[in-house]
């Protein structure tokens, strides 16, 4: 049975993953940070595994992976947003967004791949957003971790594929979870009326582009945007 691991998987995209593995049959554990009551409902609901834990404590990661069978596709979807503009954004907000979407990654990743190099073969899975992909206006802290992560992913592909391990990004666009309920319903709607397809994507919709990527033996380093055509 696949064993993976979902970050920030108590809600949004990462729930929609978790049910969306576990429908697979794979042997699904995902991390939340603090929604304890959304995180255990969707443990008994799906069968799998919930662990509270921050991404940014590098030796909890540590402890939770190495307590842990070998993990064969790892997604990382936990993140932090912030909005505002760059000179109001203090220095704690500012390390707390690089720890999170940035570190984050790369304290699971290296938990994880002694595992993996070993087998020869693993699957990271990261999540972006269409934001690092073009910047966004009063996101510029955000969109800077975001387009860390393509960067960081796409570096990942070309060191690991050699051992058999694949690296792929995914950027969301526009998407029905908590992270955007901030935007009033004139800004959503601005969003929608430049997304081609004209609606708010579901997290379903990333949560499928995951899978398919997972199960995708010869694709690695790719940059997979699920936007509704929003970035082209």
């Amino acid at each position: 049975m696949t064993n993976v691991l979902i970050t920030g998987g108590s809600r949004g995209i990462g729930a929609a993953a978790v049910r969306a593995f576990c429908r697979e049959g794979c042997d699904v554990t995902f991390l939340y940070h603090k929604n304890h009551s959304a995180a255990h409902a969707l443990s008994e609901e799906t069968g799998s595994r919930a662990i509270g834990c921050d991404v940014a404590d590098g030796a909890a990661v540590r402890k939770i992976i190495e307590s842990m069978p070998p993990i064969d596709v790892l997604i990382n979807n936990a993140g932090v947003s912030h909005v505002g503009l760059l000179q109001e954004i203090s220095s704690y907000e500012w390390d707390r967004l690089f720890a999170v979407n940035v570190k984050g990654i790369y304290h699971t990743v290296t938990a994880a791949l002694p595992g993996m190099l070993s087998r020869q073969s693993g699957v990271i899975l990261n999540v972006s957003s269409m934001w690092g992909q073009v910047g966004a206006s009063c996101e510029a802290a955000y969109s800077a971790t975001k387009g860390a992560v393509i960067a960081l992913s796409k570096s990942l592909a070309k060191e690991l594929a050699p051992s058999g391990i694949r690296v792929n990004v995914v950027c969301p666009g526009l998407i029905d979870t908590d992270m955007n309920a901030h935007l009033s319903a004139e800004e959503r709607q601005v969003l929608v009326d430049d997304t081609p397809l004209g609606r708010v994507g579901r997290p379903e919709d990333v949560a499928e582009a995951l899978l398919y990527l997972a199960k995708s033996d010869f694709i690695t380093g790719q940059v997979l945007a699920v936007n509704g055509g929003y970035v082209i």
